[in-house]
């Protein structure tokens, strides 16, 4: 009896569990399918980003060639330009600084013979006797004052001149003592110093010798042979109206003449000057105390001031067409 009355309940109970576990399947069957097509979905969201990254990318790449392309072209044209125009503003700057350079030369040529006949003598005065002064008129005769050409300023030292030509047409001496010149000079210099000498009188111009160098060996000739003449009583100025170039015109004298740096200053044998004011200044005091200023004017200058031509010792640089181009340049 229990059997039967059970039978039914167990029936039952079967069927419940029969059917939650085909509900527990069916969810199961849910779930994985949710799950696919949500994997799904994520795989095409990830396949449009990097398909619209690469897109992207594709177009920024074909705007930087196309800037690039641009960019080339811009050079191009630009080259063509500076080689259609750098020629002929060249040749331009070339003849206006020849054209300067021959005006300035004949202008400072002109000039020195101009105060070579001037006449620096003071005329003598002459004072009448007063009609009531009983004084016998007396008849003096004025002598007159030969002045020497400014040509012949260094006749009387030419023996000594021109040995020391004779010494830099030799070998160096790189043991000489200080401002003695240490090394050798061309022909050509001495020709140029022989005609600063003795045609010049120790003033006037010269043509460059083509670069900085030269033209410092030159001036240490000069420095060198007024040394013999003025011991200390005279004083070189140099004016450049750069620091550069003084500096390479001070490097290139304590190398030629064997000098250190406490031989440069106010006090020392060579002055450096950037502008034509500080060397018309210290050439004054120098003559007021009975001493010898020279002057040399580096090439690069397009000027010289008119008071500087009134100093017994100067010497001007002319520096040619691509010498004064090429410091231009550097400027």
């Amino acid at each position: 009896m229990n059997t039967k009355e059970n039978a039914p309940k167990n029936t039952k109970e079967e069927k419940e569990s029969i059917v939650e576990k085909q509900d527990g399947r069916s969810n199961k069957t849910t779930q994985t399918k949710n799950h696919q097509s949500k994997r799904r979905n994520d795989d095409s969201t990830n396949e449009n980003i990097h398909e619209k990254i690469f897109n992207d990318l594709i177009e920024k790449k074909l705007l930087l060639s196309k800037e690039i392309k641009d960019l080339e072209n811009k050079k191009i044209l630009l080259m063509k330009d500076i080689e259609s125009n750098f020629s002929g503003q060249s040749e331009n700057i070339a003849k206006q600084v020849k054209g300067f350079q021959d005006y300035l030369t004949g202008a400072l040529q002109n000039l020195s013979q101009s105060v070579e006949k001037l006449d620096l003598v003071p005329q003598p005065m002459i004072i009448k006797p007063s009609p009531l002064d009983k004084v016998e008129n007396t008849v003096k005769n004025n002598k007159e004052t030969n002045i020497p050409a400014l040509a012949d300023t260094f006749k009387p030292d030419e023996e000594i001149i021109r040995k020391c030509f004779s010494e830099f047409s030799n070998q160096p001496d790189f043991y000489a003592d200080p401002w003695k010149l240490r090394r050798s000079l061309e022909g050509i210099d001495i020709e140029m110093l022989e005609d600063w000498f003795f045609n010049m009188g120790g003033r006037g111009a010269l043509e460059s010798r083509g670069s900085r160098q030269k033209n410092v060996l030159i001036s240490a000739g000069i420095i060198s042979i007024l040394g013999e003449l003025y011991g200390d009583q005279f004083q070189t100025l140099i004016l450049a109206s750069e620091p550069e170039r003084l500096g390479e015109w001070r490097r290139i004298l304590q190398d030629s003449l064997g000098l250190n740096r406490e031989d440069f200053g106010p006090n020392s044998g060579i002055v450096l000057f950037e502008r034509a004011e500080g060397v018309i200044e210290r050439a004054d005091r120098l003559e007021d105390n009975d001493e010898v200023p020279l002057i040399i004017i580096d090439a690069s200058e397009t000027s010289i001031d008119v008071p500087i031509l009134q100093f017994p010792l100067w010497l001007a640089f002319v520096g040619s067409s691509e010498e004064i181009y090429d410091d231009l340049e550097l400027i």
